[in-house]
C-alpha cells in the first residue's frame, strides 16, 4: 500500500512490461521501425498503447477520433480493441511518416475501418463538426502540437457523446512543467491546457502519471 504514486526506475518498468504487456508481433515491429526514427520520441510507450485499448473496449467504443497519428501506433492499438464494426477517424499532416501506418494497419487487416485525413487537424475536426457528427463519437485520442491543445480538446469534446472519453497525452512533459526555468511555448501551452482543464466542469478527470501522463475526460 502506497499514499503516493511510486517511482519507477528501469528495473521496476522491465518487470511491469514482463508481467503485463500483451504487445503483439506486429506492433512491436512498428514500434522497433519508429524507434530508429529521429522523431522515437513521440512513440507513445507500449504499455500505454494495452491502456487505451482497454478503456476502448470498458466503454465499449465504436467510434474514435485520433488527434496525432504519426507512426500509427496508437491507432492499431484502439482499432483491434473495437468490435469488426468499428471506425476511427485519424488526423495527421504527414504523409511521411503515416506511410508506416498505413503498411502496418493493412498487415493487420483494418486499413478500411482506418479514416485517414491529412490536414490540419483544426480543419479535420471542425469539418466533422460542420458535417453533423457532433456527440456521435465514443473516444477520442489526442497527442499532436501542444500549442493547439486547448483548441483541439474544444473540439474533441464537442463530438463526443455524454459519458464519452478523450485521453490526452504528455501532460507531464517530461517533467518540464514543473521547472519554471522552462517557458517555451510547448511547456506554456501545456501549463495553461493542465490548469484550464482542472476547473472545466463539462467533464470528470483523472490524470494518470502512464508514459509522459495522460489525461482522461470523461464528458458528462
Amino acid at each position: 500500500m502506497s499514499n503516493r504514486t511510486i517511482a519507477v526506475d528501469d528495473r521496476l518498468y522491465d518487470y511491469l512490461c514482463e508481467v503485463s504487456l500483451r504487445e503483439t508481433e506486429l506492433l512491436r515491429r512498428l514500434r522497433a521501425e519508429t524507434l530508429a526514427m529521429p522523431e522515437a520520441g513521440m512513440q507513445i510507450s507500449p504499455e500505454q498503447g494495452q491502456f487505451m485499448a482497454l478503456l476502448v473496449r470498458l466503454i465499449g467504443a465504436e467510434r474514435i477520433v485520433e488527434v496525432g497519428t504519426f507512426t500509427g501506433y496508437s491507432a492499431l492499438c484502439m482499432v483491434q480493441a473495437m468490435p469488426p464494426t468499428g471506425r476511427l477517424v485519424a488526423c495527421d499532416v504527414s504523409a511521411e511518416w503515416t506511410a508506416a501506418a498505413r503498411r502496418y494497419w493493412a498487415e493487420a487487416g483494418i486499413a478500411d475501418r482506418i479514416d485517414l485525413r491529412l490536414a490540419p487537424a483544426l480543419d479535420t475536426l471542425d469539418d466533422l463538426i460542420a458535417g453533423g457528427e457532433a456527440g456521435r463519437f465514443d473516444f477520442g485520442f489526442i497527442d499532436a502540437d501542444k500549442e493547439n491543445y486547448q483548441g483541439y480538446y474544444e473540439r474533441v469534446l464537442a463530438l463526443l457523446r455524454p459519458g464519452g472519453l478523450v485521453a490526452v497525452d504528455n501532460v507531464l512533459w517530461g517533467g518540464r512543467v514543473v521547472d519554471p526555468a522552462k517557458r517555451d511555448i510547448d511547456t506554456e501551452a501545456i501549463r495553461a491546457f493542465n490548469a484550464a482543464l482542472k476547473g472545466d466542469p463539462r467533464v470528470d478527470i483523472s490524470l494518470v502519471p502512464i508514459g509522459d501522463g495522460l489525461t482522461l475526460a470523461r464528458k458528462r
